[in-house]
């Protein structure tokens, strides 16, 4: 009988609204974890790494019942009543700590943000795989995020899921409300990320400030970042690009498989 390996998944997420809505971006992410549930099983647990997390250090949760986060402002009062109580893993946790040693700590403040329910309430919307957050840390280069992910790979030999949620494109400066696709720029480095990533040549990916709209797409690397960590962690797996959208203008909402 051959080991499973689970897979790696980077999520674009948008608007928080999201969690409410049904689209062709939310309905992907169900037949998502439909297809994960039946082609690997059950995940022991899901270790997130959230653009909303984003921290001096690396920190890992430890918490046996995780707080809902309500990361966001000015939204309608039925957003901050979704509920996605999921529990934490003990075994995950020390997992990471085992694997990252003296390059992370446990820091219970946090809890799981909009970054992580906004998608897992679409792709497991039962809420019953104990989740727990890794923060991505500012102070990482991309190459050293990379490098951190690829720490974690095995993990997905021992049952979990590795999963990151963040924006190939994210500029909420620049979003146009009134735009429902994406300006040439986010155009041309969401094209340029995806193939680079579904080609396997992650070089251009993690030096991605060489490009021309690098500035404009990722003012800020929070929302980028976790995609390097789930690259490292994919390791030469195959990589397939979904919700390959944009909107706002300044958003894009692709994601990718790796492993799949």
């Amino acid at each position: 009988m051959s080991q499973t390996i689970f897979p790696v998944i980077f999520a674009g997420h948008g608007s928080p609204m999201m969690a409410l809505e049904t689209t062709d971006v939310t309905q992907s992410f169900s037949r998502l974890g439909e297809q994960i549930l039946k082609e690997y099983g059950t995940p022991k647990a899901i270790l997130m790494i959230s653009a909303h997390w984003f921290t001096h250090g690396t920190y890992i949760q430890s918490a046996a019942v995780p707080k809902q986060i309500y990361d966001m402002y000015g939204f309608p009062q039925e957003l901050y009543e979704v509920n996605y109580p999921v529990k934490g893993s003990a075994s995950l946790t020390n997992a990471v700590l085992n694997l990252l040693g003296k390059d992370v700590s446990i820091n219970d403040a946090w809890g799981i943000d909009h970054g992580a329910w906004t998608v897992l309430l679409h792709m497991f919307p039962d809420a019953s795989i104990p989740v727990v957050q890794l923060s991505v840390n500012h102070d990482l280069s991309p190459q050293a995020s990379y490098e951190l992910g690829q720490k974690l790979m095995s993990l997905r030999e021992s049952g979990y899921l590795i999963m990151g949620s963040g924006n190939t494109v994210h500029n909420l400066r620049e979003a146009d409300w009134n735009n429902p696709g994406g300006t040439a720029a986010t155009h041309r480095f969401n094209d340029y990320i995806i193939d680079a990533v579904t080609s396997g040549h992650y070089e251009p990916v993690i030096g991605y400030t060489a490009h021309r709209d690098a500035s404009y797409a990722v003012p800020t690397p929070d929302h980028f970042l976790p995609l390097l960590y789930c690259l490292g962690a994919a390791g030469t797996d195959n990589a397939v690009a979904f919700n390959t959208t944009c909107n706002l203008g300044s958003i894009a909402m692709t994601g990718f498989t790796f492993g799949m």
